[in-house]
């Protein structure tokens, strides 16, 4: 019979995805003792995660919101959802270039001030308008700092319009490169990429090297009147350097998905209540990925889309498996491997991967596995976390 698990949720989570937990699962907001937790926006940083987690689920792309590191130290994964709203922030991006090049939002705001009868406002409709003129966006070129599913998606989309794409990732998976239109041209730097650039759009992660990878000096580099759209992370950008660019005439407009005071009012800027994976399809989209990967990581130990564990999968030939997560070093499966012949357990199949400072062991044995012997495997130094999982 399988084991039942209970899963805590701290968002509203998509029904759909909540469809893919098995129906043996207890779901909801106030379960206590969880074996793992789904989660969208709500801040883990100060909450007291229970011992029983063995694994987090975020159903979106970043994890800012979830205490990582403190959760590898205990050996939990922490798992998000790459790539499933790729298609909802490279929609808004497109339209987030169009009201940079057209001035809609201003052009708006200019319409809702006029007053008068119909004659009047046409007539000052007229006489204003030309203060709203615009760029098209064939032959433009568009900066796409961040190759990854979504800014992959973006440059395939800007080609389809007739712009120019430059792109620049210091990190570019082989995947994401596979998935790369050839037509992007390769920048050396971030730098490269803004001089030729009429548009950037940022699709990096918020992390120490790209805080503010936006501020004064690059925007220095810039092309005059260049449009910059942040839908990444607020953080990319310097907001008082681009509130200067655009008074100083630098930039023509700043588009983002992040409000705060320092913008707020500013004629060019357009900024958006974190709209970008805001679709009923997204977040479907987003739910499923993470409900599937949370439940084959209880039930059999594999991992896909960790931020701070190696994708692990390995195919169940054993009715006896053990799922050990341990730090990075050296002898870790020897030491394992030795533990489990003294006891008479024969492995029947292994995998060993690694991630930065992080590990993770999958081993089937050919018979069942005690209490005594997931307490030894326990003891050895570096070992964070042992799950035995036979099968149901």
């Amino acid at each position: 019979m399988a084991k039942p698990r209970k899963i805590l949720t701290l968002n509203a989570i998509s029904a759909r995805g909540l469809a893919r937990l098995p129906e043996h699962y207890t779901v909801g907001g106030d379960v206590t003792d969880p074996d793992g937790i789904l989660v969208r926006s709500a801040n883990m940083h100060e909450m007291d995660i229970p011992a029983s987690v063995r694994a987090i689920a975020r159903a979106g792309a970043g994890t800012n919101n979830i205490p990582v590191k403190k959760l590898s130290e205990r050996g939990v994964p922490v798992f998000n959802a790459p790539g499933a709203n790729a298609n909802a922030v490279k929609e808004l991006v497109i339209a987030g270039m169009l009201m940079g090049a057209r001035n809609i939002v201003p052009a708006i705001k200019f319409v809702e001030s006029l007053s008068g009868t119909d004659e009047e406002m046409h007539k000052a409709t007229e006489a204003g308008k030309k203060a709203f003129a615009g760029s098209e966006l064939p032959g433009r070129t568009l900066a796409v700092i961040g190759l990854g599913a979504i800014g992959s998606y973006i440059a395939e989309a800007a080609i389809k319009l007739g712009m120019n794409v430059v792109g620049f990732d210091p990190a570019i998976t082989v995947d994401a490169a596979w998935r790369l239109p050839s037509q992007v041209k390769r920048a050396e730097n971030v730098e490269d990429a803004l001089r030729v650039a009429d548009f950037v759009t940022l699709h990096v992660p918020l992390v120490g090297a790209t805080r503010n990878i936006i501020n004064a000096q690059r925007i220095g580099v810039m092309r005059p009147g260049a449009v910059l759209l942040n839908f990444a992370r607020e953080g990319v950008v310097d907001n008082a350097a681009v509130i200067e660019a655009l008074d100083a005439n630098k930039l023509h407009a700043y588009v983002c998905d992040f409000p705060a005071n320092a913008l707020k009012g500013h004629p060019r800027v357009v900024a958006l209540p974190h709209l970008g994976a805001s679709t009923e399809e997204a977040e479907e989209n987003c739910a499923v990925m993470v409900a599937e990967q949370l439940t084959d990581y209880l039930e059999n130990g594999n991992i896909l889309n960790s931020v701070n564990f190696p994708n692990v999968g390995m195919p169940r030939e054993s009715g006896f498996r053990l799922a050990i997560s341990n730090a990075n070093v050296p002898n870790m499966v020897g030491q394992i491997s030795s533990l489990l012949a003294a006891a008479g357990l024969n492995i029947h199949n292994m995998v060993n991967k690694s991630k930065g400072d992080m590990a993770y062991t999958l081993v089937d044995v050919d018979s069942d596995v005690t209490d005594a012997m997931i307490k030894q495997l326990s003891t050895i130094a570096g070992v964070l976390a042992v799950r035995y999982l036979p099968a149901a």
